[in-house]
């Protein structure tokens, strides 16, 4: 099966099938990385940058690994030492970069629609790896295929996601995923992070957290996003934590076998406490582990790789 798409921008314009070819794409990478030598030639020759104009642990490291997994050759831009520091603009930015003959480019960026922006003009594929409050479209793809890998489906979960939803590009990709996959998701947070419009976009909006994970597949929980936030929007940490940190007391609520995700980094004992987090309910370090493989698919199916060589 072809992949239709040239860049990656965000969930919204994936269907369903999209999605899934991803995801079994994923499955055959993910065998790649437990193997003594975890390098296939699939993109041999092929030229990716890491563009993140914004602080990034897991995602850069993650697409660096795949893309060198995939024998690709990968620049990692740093905006701290480069002549973005010296006024130079994003389009300008990309215009050098694309005169190097890369193919496909990687970018993060405090401001919603750059990706989509850059793509006006790109002659490279683009992967969105995060941009401003919008979409992180390859972190919803590694969470849906943590679950998947975990209740064997998407269809019909109950899927309950907590926190600074108004502020949370990972929340909105999530939420369009799993609604073209047929979850049902269950949005939670302080009613200024959690406006009703989101009920609108075919999610259940909810206040109470002890109410919302009373059947829970599977629970989200995300980060404050203070660096996001232009006001106040909750009286203290003391009060989240106390109305919408996750306890093993809480989780109990969720049934027997829910599994327990954050797109990291964790605030430990804010969102989530210190036991929970390190418990056998957590994937959050299989969500990590899982990010390499399914970024390895995006790539790889964005690049044209050969199916065949995957198992050379």
């Amino acid at each position: 099966m072809a992949f239709e798409h040239k860049h990656l921008l965000g969930i919204e314009p994936l269907s369903a099938s999209d999605i899934t070819h991803i995801l079994d794409t994923a499955e055959s990478m993910a065998e790649i990385s437990t193997r003594e030598v975890k390098k296939v030639p699939v993109l041999r020759g092929k030229t990716i940058i890491n563009l993140f104009y914004e602080a990034s642990t897991r995602t850069r490291s993650s697409f660096e690994l795949a893309a060198k997994r995939l024998s690709a050759d990968i620049s990692n831009f740093s905006r701290s030492t480069s002549s973005v520091a010296k006024g130079e603009t994003l389009k300008d930015t990309i215009l050098n970069l694309e005169a190097m003959n890369t193919d496909a480019i990687v970018i993060r960026h405090a401001s919603s629609g750059s990706p989509h922006f850059i793509s006006t003009f790109c002659t490279s594929a683009v992967v969105n790896a995060g941009d401003g409050t919008h979409e992180h479209p390859t972190q919803a793809l590694l969470d849906a295929f943590t679950i998947r890998r975990h209740r064997k489906k998407i269809k019909g979960l109950k899927v309950v996601i907590v926190g600074d939803i108004l502020h949370s590009r990972v929340a909105r990709s999530n939420l369009l995923l799993l609604n073209k996959l047929g979850a049902h998701v269950v949005l939670v947070g302080p009613p200024p992070l959690l406006p009703r419009e989101f009920s609108g976009m075919g999610a259940e909006v909810e206040y109470d957290l002890n109410r919302a994970l009373d059947g829970a597949d599977v629970v989200m929980m995300l980060r404050i996003q203070l660096e996001r936030q232009k006001k106040i929007y909750f009286p203290s940490i003391r009060e989240y934590r106390e109305l919408f940190s996750l306890t093993p007391q809480k989780f109990r609520r969720a049934k027997r076998d829910a599994i327990l995700m954050h797109p990291g980094p964790i605030n430990r004992d804010v969102e989530i406490s210190a036991d929970l987090a390190d418990s056998a309910r957590s994937v959050i370090l299989e969500q990590v582990q899982n990010g390499v493989s399914v970024r390895m698919a995006v790539l790889y199916l964005l690049l044209g790789g050969k199916e065949r060589e995957i198992t050379d």
